[in-house]
């Protein structure tokens, strides 16, 4: 994996590999034929079938336990699964901000339960969790493949989201209320923390509930994940707002254009942006701290740029530079995410104040694509990948497999358990490869004076 240029590298965070749980749970020994049989499907995998935690065969070696490889378990269609065809109804759930691709895996599971498995009865859960709550009144909706036919073909999700914690023990009675024995659920480290407590829940009363996670984020920051889905899909939309930044920046007299993207706490949408596009200067991400004035800040560092070249384009991820903030009252959204600074306006407003101050002109154009960037329907290729995360969650679902989710690595679909996928947050690793790649295009210096 170190020889590889990714938008993840792993190495630092899988150091302590002893923590990382890879054996995944299920509800019970799989004894019932599956349909796909019937297909004379030649693509059978078994549990037996692993793929190595890391990559690299001497880094495996050098961390494994007592002469034994830590591998995920390969994930795919099983000759055997749990759960009856005929009595077997699933629920899926849509949870957290838009993201392009969320349609995408609907439709897939959709597909796959009701053509693969002949699996005919498919709840959608309304606006997140709270749809399962009745004091909300939301009702439920019959998914068909008729429902989902065209979906893909638009943004957003057609089951809606919202944010916010919800009782598990309400859920769970909604979920035996409906007589459910599969939970998809769609979203990122919060679902999966809510999925954890629904599964505890779940097991305390003593019911046999599958609950299988689809990894959602758009700032590609799920631990053990290689690439979110919907990200391939930002960073093409994100490339587009930076090509308008740039031409209005080389438009203007001293131009300077001035990009926000998404990325609460990790940088990669901003990050693969500007290696994509190369016509960035500076690229600011949460990882990489850097100063705003003396000698070796940001706002000197665009004086010279601007007289050398006569222009410059500024990517910043919303998370970086929140030190700048530190001084406002701390508030908390729906989720118990502390609202960030604008760190987009308030570079604005510096840089401005800067110039104004030594009596130079600039042509400064601030551009926030987020919203738009993350209601667009999926390109090719996350559209594809959707299609893979959907079909094998619905495989790993019908199996028995519970409490885990599905994820891309090292090239294969796998399964994760949710406790090891909640260990930590992927960030972008200013040592790897990646990052450098990203300072190679811009040219850009460390913006620390210290």
């Amino acid at each position: 994996m170190e020889n590889k240029c990714r938008t993840s590298s792993f190495v630092d965070e899988l150091e302590n590999v002893e923590e990382i749980t890879t054996e995944v749970a299920r509800l019970g020994r799989p004894s019932v034929p599956s349909p796909l049989r019937k297909r004379d499907y030649p693509c059978f995998v078994s549990d037996d079938d692993r793929v190595l935690l890391l990559a690299s065969a001497l880094k495996a070696v050098s961390l494994c336990r007592e002469g034994h490889l830590p591998a995920f378990e390969l994930a795919g269609p099983r000759g055997n699964i749990y759960f009856d065809p005929a009595k077997t109804k699933c629920a899926i759930v849509t949870c957290g901000g838009l993201c392009p691709g969320i349609n995408d895996v609907i439709r897939a599971i959709v597909m796959t339960l009701f053509y693969g498995y002949e699996v005919k009865t498919i709840f959608g859960i309304k606006f997140g969790l709270r749809g399962f709550i009745p004091s909300y009144g939301l009702d439920v909706v019959e998914l068909t493949p008729e429902s989902v036919a065209r979906i893909h073909e638009y943004g957003g999700t057609i089951l809606g989201s919202s944010r916010g914690p919800q009782p598990a023990e309400e859920i769970v009675n909604a979920l035996d209320r409906m007589n459910v024995s599969i939970l998809f659920a769609i979203g990122g480290d919060g679902t999966f923390r809510a999925s954890k407590k629904i599964v505890e829940e779940i097991n305390s009363m003593g019911l046999k509930i599958s609950v299988i996670a689809i990894p959602k984020t758009i700032d590609n920051d799920i631990f053990l994940v290689e690439k979110t889905f919907g990200f391939d899909t930002a960073v093409e939309m994100a490339c587009e707002a930076i090509k308008s930044a740039h031409t209005e920046a080389i438009g203007a007299p001293n131009g300077i254009g001035l990009v926000k993207l998404m990325g609460r706490y990790s940088g990669f949408i901003a990050a693969a942006a500007t290696i994509a596009l190369r016509e960035v200067n500076y690229c600011l991400i949460p990882e990489s701290d850097f100063d705003l004035d003396g000698e070796r800040g940001l706002l000197r560092e665009i004086e010279g740029r601007l007289e050398r070249r006569g222009h410059a384009v500024i990517v910043v991820a919303e998370g970086a530079g929140q030190k700048f903030f530190r001084d406002q009252p701390k508030e908390t959204d729906a989720s118990g995410n502390v609202r960030l600074g604008d760190i987009g306006k308030f570079l604005k407003k510096s840089i401005e104040e800067h110039f104004v101050s030594q009596g130079k002109e600039i042509n400064i154009k601030y551009i926030d694509p987020s919203y738009i960037i993350r209601s667009v329907p999926a390109n090719v290729d996350d559209s594809l990948y959707c299609g893979n995360l959907g079909q094998n969650a619905v495989h790993a679902a019908m199996a028995g497999k519970t409490d885990m989710m599905v994820s891309l690595w090292n090239d294969r679909y796998v399964h994760i358990p949710l406790e090891s996928a909640t260990l930590h947050r992927k960030r972008v690793n200013l040592k790897s490869r990646f990052w450098m790649s990203v300072l190679e295009s811009t040219g850009q210096p460390s913006l620390k004076n210290d």
